[in-house]
């Protein structure tokens, strides 16, 4: 008898304790997206010995180039003008509240001191560990890192790459094997997850090579990923960290925010997005400040500071944040024209960032003449160009407008709301700060 009040005991006492590891997972989690909706703004680094040929990260697959003639890009990478604090210093001015830094791309280059492979930044002339200096100094300076982590590998022969999309002019002539590959980037993530303290989230990337292309009526996996024990391994290495995958799909289970790439939510010029906006997680849309993610020596489309201020503003009336990509140069430096526009909106946001941080989607979806954000009882009407006509909402879902002013200049702003139809006078509109913002005091 006492054996099995023993056994029960034991039994009860592991159930209690799966319950409790489940509400501290849980209690973690939903902290973590909280801060995340919240945050609005990050910064997106591309950059490894893809940098070197100023042709962006795809150069490896763009050009055919095999694995033995890649591999020796690490014997040039060398970027003895990288310094980290100028780096975090920069997205941090520039209002950023978190970086999501490139680990390893799809050419299967490993910025950190990995265990796991020798095509790693240990073994490049620099032998300093980015990953490891980055991290240190955005948790110094109280910025958030994420790290992106690609989930094809255009050099391993372990990666299943005879049912690939891409990669495959790299050489490779035998058989995948994924339980092998599996194995390596659950060794490669326990790696990042222990090593270099607390880490907001983990960025994957790559899916869509084993899948048909975005838009087909099939979009089923040629192989079994085993997400669950991928993303089960982070949840359980730090519950907090939260997990995004740019399949360019419905979220799949365990995943914790939905990302849209080179476009907004509900938007799919890129022709990559052709997914619903999640309802229940965090919205993320990252975007380039020229058309490149990595340095490309030819690109200088970039966009102007007008431009980037309409992102971030439809992007927060989405409901999402904006994660602005720079591709930095081999030596380590951004380029001036991105250090400028990311200085202007650091600028911009110092007058209008009530309007966006912690802000949620407003009461209608983004306009041609702009957007609506709103924060407790505040609805903030951003202007990205002057109304043709009379301003005016036909179902303005609050009871009662307390008062509206001009964000910036405190000047109040006319107004009329009769039978659920408010009525803004934008007679005082100006555009010099490439959005103007009213902010309306609400009763519910």
């Amino acid at each position: 008898m006492k054996k099995i009040l023993f056994i029960v005991f034991v039994c009860l006492s592991v159930i209690q304790n799966i319950k409790a590891q489940d509400a501290s997972f849980e209690e973690a989690n939903k902290k973590a997206k909280v801060w995340f909706a919240a945050a609005r703004f990050g910064l997106f680094i591309h950059w490894g010995p893809f940098s070197i040929p100023g042709s962006g990260e795809w150069v490896m697959n763009e050009r055919k180039i095999t694995v033995k003639n890649y591999t020796r890009l690490k014997d040039f990478f060398n970027p003895i003008d990288f310094n980290a604090a100028e780096w975090v210093s920069t997205a941090k001015n520039a209002g950023m509240k978190y970086i999501t830094l490139i680990t390893r791309h799809h050419d299967g280059f490993s910025m950190w001191d990995t265990k796991y492979s020798d095509f790693n930044i240990m073994n490049t002339p620099y032998k300093k560990d980015i990953v490891r200096m980055i991290a240190d100094e955005c948790h110094k300076q109280g910025i958030k890192i994420f790290f992106y982590y690609s989930l094809l590998d255009w050099r391993r022969e372990d990666y299943p790459h005879e049912t690939g999309r891409t990669g495959q002019y790299s050489g490779r002539k035998g058989k995948g094997d994924y339980a092998s590959y599996l194995q390596f980037m659950k060794n490669q993530l326990t790696e990042l997850l222990t090593n270099y303290g607390e880490v907001a989230g983990i960025w994957f990337d790559g899916h869509w090579d084993q899948t048909n292309p975005e838009g087909s009526a099939d979009r089923a996996s040629r192989i079994d990923w085993k997400y669950d024990e991928i993303y089960g391994l982070i949840h359980k290495l730090q519950p907090q960290c939260l997990i995004g995958n740019n399949h360019h799909m419905t979220p799949f289970p365990g995943e914790d925010f939905q990302m849209f790439e080179k476009d907004l939510p509900h938007q799919n010029t890129s022709g990559l997005n052709f997914q619903k906006p999640s309802d229940e997680l965090p919205l993320e849309t990252c975007e380039t400040i020229n058309s490149a993610w990595g340095f490309n020596l030819t690109d200088t489309s970039y966009k102007s500071n007008k431009q980037l201020v309409s992102l971030l503003v439809n992007a927060a009336g989405n409901g999402a944040n904006l994660l602005l990509n720079v591709g930095p140069m081999p030596n380590g430096k951004f380029q001036p024209e991105f250090v400028e526009r990311l200085a202007y909106m650091g600028k911009w946001l110092q007058t209008y960032g009530e309007s966006i941080y912690g802000t949620k989607r407003g009461f209608v979806l983004p306009q041609p003449w702009g957007c609506v954000t709103e924060k407790d009882d505040k609805v903030y009407i951003h202007l990205l160009k002057k109304p043709e006509g009379a301003f005016s909402f036909d179902t303005f879902p609050y009871k009662k407008v307390v008062s509206a002013q001009w964000l910036k200049t405190k000047t109040p702003v006319a107004f009329s709301l009769k039978k659920g139809v408010l009525n803004v006078n934008t007679d005082g509109f100006t555009d010099e700060d490439n959005d103007a913002v009213i902010v309306l005091q609400v009763k519910k």
